[in-house]
């Protein structure tokens, strides 16, 4: 008998994020709990999608197993390094990403952090070789398949954002990203977005109305060019993102939100830095998340987010804001409720899901065993 079997391309595609809500776990902190304390807490809040700013391997052990999707980073520091040097860019993905798969499912890596559009031009330079040298090594290794190559931009990289459909790339940006954009193009890359409605709230407050910022009632704006309306500021966010694309000539490159939250604690003059704000966004962006839908100009696009951040990190610097934008507090209790519970909860309920899981699969062993039997004295009464 000749048997042939077909492999299908979307079945070798990496599943970079299942679903739509993923969550950033930034660790710039002090007194936050351990990474399988965490991995016990994203799995009773079934989080499935998970980003870390560098590879640290206390993460990488702790997520072994848990079914967990994480994207890890190069950090900034090393941009210029895998840059010049291909062996050096081998290296580093044989010890942070080969080594921990399969049993931890690293699908991603994002090279640098917010790096165009920042202060440091010599890693500008450097950001499309870091990018190649990675993937290459990926490649060479087997596994471009199953881990994606990214890298996320802030929204400094882009000149005139309002209405959404006016957007480009700044004219000093644009001749790095387009370079780039052709390499994930080639690739399969999506454009990674930090957008922060909070941020653009308070740099113009009095111009922009917070209930459009918070996903709540309002009257939104109007783009007269595509003749849109919005309800609600981060679906322009990402519009404008999609207008930028298009205007470089990728118009079918998939835009994910790679981070974006709302702060519940800030200075004097970060007024909106409240619980009552963070709480409201936070809950609704989940919501508007749970649709499963697109945005006005990319209805078929399905929004897809990672939430800023798992916790308060007290030992970041710059304003108060900086330090508070955690779901979760220090001791993996909830910030605030949104449908989330804290750390003792989650180990319970995870605990009660383990029960039940044996539980089940000892029913369905006796199960076997028993119709096993039965068809053993079927088969004797029929001899």
């Amino acid at each position: 008998m000749l048997i042939l079997v077909f492999f299908l391309p979307e079945l070798l595609t990496a599943e970079t994020f299942t679903g739509t809500y993923g969550i950033n776990y930034g660790r710039i902190a002090d007194n936050i709990p351990s990474p399988d304390e965490v991995a016990t807490l994203l799995r009773a809040a079934k989080i499935k999608n998970v980003r870390i700013y560098d590879a640290d391997h206390s993460v990488l052990k702790a997520f072994s197993g848990t079914g967990l999707q994480l994207v890890v980073g190069l950090p900034n520091g090393f941009v210029k390094e895998m840059s010049a040097n291909a062996s050096h860019a081998m290296a580093w993905v044989k010890e942070n990403v080969q080594a921990f798969l399969p049993k931890t499912s690293v699908c991603g890596i994002a090279v640098g952090n917010e790096i165009l559009g920042g202060g440091d031009y010599e890693l500008w330079e450097a950001l499309l070789g870091a990018v190649k040298n990675i993937y290459n090594a990926v490649d060479k290794l087997g596994l471009a398949d199953v881990v994606q190559i990214s890298t996320a931009h802030s929204q400094a990289v882009f000149d005139n954002s309002y209405p959404p459909s006016s957007c480009i790339f700044r004219e000093n940006v644009a001749q790095f990203m387009k370079p780039l954009l052709e390499f994930f193009s080639q690739i399969g890359s999506p454009f990674c977005l930090n957008a922060y409605p909070f941020l653009a709230y308070m740099s113009d407050p009095e111009n922009i109305d917070i209930n459009y910022a918070l996903f709540q009632k309002t009257k939104g704006i109007y783009d007269m060019k595509t003749d849109l309306h919005y309800d609600n500021m981060l679906d322009a966010q990402i519009d404008a993102t999609y207008a930028a694309l298009e205007d470089a000539g990728f118009k079918k490159m998939e835009v994910i939100v790679t981070e974006t939250g709302w702060a519940s604690l800030g200075d004097a003059n970060e007024a909106a830095a409240t619980v009552n704000n963070a709480r409201t966004f936070n809950y609704n962006l989940r919501k508007r998340l749970a649709k499963k839908k697109g945005t006005p100009l990319r209805p078929k696009m399905v929004v897809k987010a990672y939430i800023f951040a798992i916790f308060n990190e007290n030992l970041k610097s710059g304003p108060t804001s900086e330090r508070n934008f955690g779901l979760f507090k220090p001791d993996g209790s909830i910030s605030y409720d949104i449908g989330f519970h804290g750390l003792s909860s989650a180990e319970s309920s995870l605990l009660s899901l383990k029960v039940r899981d044996s539980l089940y699969q000892h029913t369905r062993s006796f199960k076997r065993q028993h119709i096993g039997i039965r068809t053993v004295y079927f088969l004797d009464k029929n001899n």
